[in-house]
């Protein structure tokens, strides 16, 4: 991991702003788009919040994690996923896009999650 990174995971351990763009908020749910072109790689974020996501074309990611780490994953077209969190549990992490297509998600955050949602710049 570089340093930039490194330092990026520290800067942005609170950083609740797990998509490109927030397209709609209730006090129940967020929806964001999430797009990263490829070699793209997304800012450091943080989940707190119980949430799915679903991809909407094939692509390859790197997921990067804060001790260093990554893993690579492969998706198909709907994939989806749904994660759940405890109260004081959380994901911190960065997705850079490392295949030849676009990678577009939407992901919806749960608000009445065990977890109180992480202030968002601008709030």
């Amino acid at each position: 991991m570089t340093l930039d990174l490194t330092q990026e995971f520290i800067d942005r351990a609170d950083n609740g702003e797990v998509g490109s763009t927030l397209v709609s908020e209730t006090d129940r749910v967020r929806v964001w788009h999430i797009h990263a072109k490829p070699g793209e790689r997304l800012k450091v974020h943080t989940h707190v919040l119980d949430y799915f996501w679903t991809i909407h074309g094939p692509g390859k990611a790197r997921n990067h994690q804060p001790d260093g780490t990554h893993f690579d994953v492969e998706y198909q077209t709907g994939d989806t996923k749904h994660f759940t969190f405890a109260a004081g549990e959380r994901m911190i992490h960065s997705l850079e896009n490392i295949g030849d297509t676009d990678l577009i998600f939407t992901t919806v955050e749960f608000k009445n999650s065990a977890n109180a949602p992480l202030p968002l710049s601008g709030s």
